[in-house]
């Protein structure tokens, strides 16, 4: 969904703002846990996963261990989007193709320094951003934003108040634009 949200939103005039939080979060709220970790489920969502992924045209392997904390590129994120909007978008993406496409463990924060640089940012920097109280309070104020707006998966994307989970769902989301609604 990151690699494809942002062109199909511009199509139709609109930007997308993007909101990091943290599943486990949402999982300590929920109940939930990692889809991946459900007997059964789990297995047919890695296939699923990997098809998808074939499906959309884009590289993907399932990273071992997976899934991983992501607070410190969550942290990274914010702290980036405060300065500079379009670079915390590249290091998003930066960090989905690290952990989905090279298989780097994104949960280290050196990893996460890496990929900083990688696309212009000063990883020194970011790594002591991340540790910050008011960086991990926004964070923190992300999550419970999240948890209000009741989303409870990713990706989530809200568009007009709706609400749409699942990269499956991108059709209905251009669909839902194309039209202003159905």
């Amino acid at each position: 969904m990151a690699e494809k949200i942002d062109a199909l939103a511009a199509r139709y005039g609109r930007e997308v703002a993007w909101h990091p939080y943290l599943l486990g979060a949402v999982y300590k709220v929920t109940g939930g846990v990692p889809l991946t970790g459900l007997p059964m489920k789990g297995e047919y969502a890695l296939h699923d996963i990997v098809r998808s992924a074939r499906y959309l045209g884009l590289p993907f392997v399932v990273p071992e261990p997976f899934p991983v904390a992501t607070q410190h590129a969550a942290r990274a994120f914010y702290h980036l989007q405060d300065t500079d909007p379009a670079l915390a978008r590249r290091f998003a993406l930066a960090v989905f193709r690290a952990f989905f496409v090279d298989g780097l463990d994104i949960s280290s924060l050196d990893t996460v320094k890496q990929v900083a640089e990688s696309v212009g940012a000063p990883g020194d920097e970011l790594g002591a951003a991340v540790s910050a109280d008011a960086i991990k309070a926004r964070l923190k104020a992300e999550c419970e934003a999240a948890l209000a707006r009741g989303i409870f998966g990713s990706p989530y994307v809200v568009i007009d108040g709706e609400c749409f989970w699942g990269v499956d769902r991108l059709p209905q989301i251009e669909r839902w634009l194309e039209t202003g609604g159905f």
